[in-house]
């Protein structure tokens, strides 16, 4: 029997879009024709997930999760390509499990998470190529981040399964904390306190601002003073503490913390599909290569 190395599995993955374990298992049944697995796979119906693989899926589900103390918190971003499947039993139990698993590891490494275990012997990476053909649509398990508390709690706020935030206050008000998450779902602050804003941030927005005021024709001293005056109402507009609150806009984040004697030591925002655009493809192109796909 030939030796099934790591590359002729991971060059199966590529063509199949198949899990690990189903590609290795396909290439030893076959001797380790790369072809023959192929046909198998499909056969199978695990390489349906190959012609899925490449489109784009920005719908899905913000998975949060956290542990019993409130001490460790996780949110997870699954994505697949329509609102229907993603209200879907089958795509909500796989991103479900996907966020328990990785807190239960105590991971948010993706590639990690992929190869967890997670029924039946079966990876992570195995099941969600099996949900794409059970489905039709491609899934993926995007981003994922954790956060611990060193000495108060996490408290989240998820917005309609699109939106989600975790913030660690340093007292253990779950209900003050998941009124802040749910202020970051709603503004996105860029960071805790305006110094912590990124530099490169900054820099970018100065730039703007310093064209804007250079067509006033004002003397350059002028146009000085009004570009720091716009960056420091910038940075107090884009940092958590300075923000207004928004369920009482009369006082400021900061403000309501030290009202309850609290502080919020970190948070995580992640929205559904961030960063990323739909592919624009022709229709009539799209409906030829599933014509072209169904006579193989």
């Amino acid at each position: 029997m030939a030796k099934i190395t790591a590359s002729m599995v991971k060059e199966l993955r590529e063509r199949t879009g198949a899990g690990m374990m189903d590609c290795k298992k396909a290439l030893n049944a076959v001797d380790g024709d790369l072809e023959a697995a192929i046909k198998k796979l499909r056969e199978d119906g695990l390489a349906k997930a190959a012609k899925k693989a490449s489109r784009a899926a920005i719908e899905g589900a913000i998975v949060y999760k956290t542990t019993p103390d409130m001490k460790r918190a996780i949110l997870v971003e699954v994505n697949c390509e329509t609102d229907f499947v993603a209200r879907g039993d089958a795509f909500q139990a796989f991103a479900n499990k996907v966020g328990e698993l990785a807190l239960e590891h105590n991971t948010a490494d993706v590639a990690t998470i992929m190869e967890l275990p997670f029924e039946d012997g079966k990876s992570v990476d195995t099941i969600r190529a099996e949900r794409i053909a059970k489905l039709g649509e491609n899934i993926q398990v995007t981003r994922a981040f954790m956060i611990e508390a060193d000495s108060g709690i996490i408290g989240s706020y998820i917005h309609s399964g699109r939106i989600g935030a975790m913030v660690e206050v340093s007292n253990d008000d779950l209900e003050l904390a998941r009124d802040i998450a749910m202020h970051v779902t709603a503004t996105n602050p860029e960071a805790l306190r305006p110094e912590d804003v990124p530099a490169e941030l900054v820099e970018k927005e100065k730039e703007i601002f310093s064209a804007q005021a250079a067509q006033s024709g004002k003397p350059a001293e002028i146009i000085e003073k009004m570009v720091t005056g716009r960056i420091q109402k910038f940075l107090k507009e884009v940092a958590l503490l300075s923000q207004p609150f928004v369920k009482n806009p009369e006082q400021t984040v900061d403000a309501l913390l030290k009202s309850k004697g609290a502080e919020v030591k970190q948070f995580v925002r992640c929205a559904l599909g961030e960063g990323r655009e739909v592919e624009k493809k022709d229709f009539a192109a799209e409906v030829q290569e599933q014509l072209e796909s169904s006579k193989k």
